[in-house]
């Protein structure tokens, strides 16, 4: 965090932007921003620093419950998270025009929430400066895929899983409950074992699964029957949009949010805690998303008609 709070000055210093859009993790983008005189936009990809009494903040201790009008109490938490690194900012600033920074702090013209209606709908208590612009993604990347990869995945009906950066502990347990309740129903299995959140033991493998490191989601998911995933933003609206039912296995921060999310939307079976993840727990709930697949299916077709890139993009055009 230290040495990116520092970066993102020193970049944004070097490149002199006509505007900043930055995440709200990057808490020293505010005051680059200002220092160069300069509007700023936020860009969200699941609501952490735009309040609702529509939802909790995705994120923190209550992201899977409705607490009706105190679901906006919940976005002090990730507020107060931020303050941790309070003394960073200020170390960050030294690399600002001034060497410090500026006295006032100028709010953001905008704030730009890269999530699709279909998944969260807009609530009535949002600013009409937050544009919900749908999800950004590039389907050239449907281009770039391994031929065996291609190949496995051609007659469609698989099952695909992956945990992305999730590389926490019992990466080999995770695969044996995938592929075992990929068996239990007939599927064949593409694992994307991704920064370590799965790996295959040796006696697995079978021409049924066919383990790889990384694939486009674009080329993997069209066809699928149904993903195991671990319901971060941008993993849970490439599934969703593809159209495609899941079974969401949070592990931390967004995750639960997501997973819930997803669920209540029709297009998911209940989240299973990454900590309560079995092959009985999968069998049950992959039965469960294969039974919700017209329901992923509309989702996704309203969703393949969101240009949430062009949306943003009209938003900064009117700064």
């Amino acid at each position: 965090m230290r040495r990116m709070l520092a970066a993102a000055v020193r970049e944004t210093v070097a490149f002199a932007p006509d505007v900043v859009v930055h995440h709200p993790l990057i808490l020293s983008a505010p005051m680059a921003a200002d220092a160069l005189g300069v509007p700023r936009v936020l860009a969200e990809f699941s609501p952490v620093a735009t309040a609702s009494e529509g939802f909790p903040a995705a994120g923190g201790p209550t992201a899977t419950y409705d607490l009706g009008r105190w679901n906006r109490s919940t976005y002090a938490v990730p507020r107060a998270a931020a303050r941790v690194f309070a003394a960073d900012v200020v170390r960050a600033a030294a690399q600002l025009p001034r060497g410090r920074r500026p006295a006032s702090r100028t709010p953001s013209r905008a704030t730009l929430m890269a999530v699709s209606p279909q998944l969260l709908p807009r609530p009535h208590d949002w600013s009409p400066r937050v544009h919900l612009t749908g999800s950004w993604h590039d389907d050239g990347l449907a281009d770039a895929v391994d031929p065996a990869v291609a190949d496995f995945v051609h007659d469609g009906g698989h099952l695909v899983a992956s945990f992305g950066s999730m590389a926490v502990g019992g990466a080999e347990a995770r695969a044996r409950a995938v592929v075992g309740a990929a068996r239990a129903h007939g599927l064949r299995v593409l694992l994307l074992t991704g920064w370590g959140g799965l790996a295959l033991p040796d006696d697995l493998r079978g021409s049924d699964v066919l383990a790889v490191r990384a694939a486009p989601f674009p080329a993997v998911l069209p066809g699928a029957a149904v993903v195991i995933h671990h319901g971060g933003a941008g993993t849970s609206h490439a599934v969703a949009r593809a159209g495609v039912p899941a079974v969401v296995v949070p592990v931390t921060a967004d995750q639960p949010f997501w997973g819930t999310q997803l669920h209540r939307r029709g297009i998911a079976a209940a989240p299973i805690p990454v900590r309560r993840l079995t092959t009985a727990a999968l069998v049950t709930a992959v039965a469960d998303a294969l039974t919700r697949g017209g329901r992923a299916a509309e989702v996704g077709r309203a969703m393949r008609r969101e240009d949430g890139l062009a949306a943003a993009l009209d938003v900064l055009g009117l700064l």
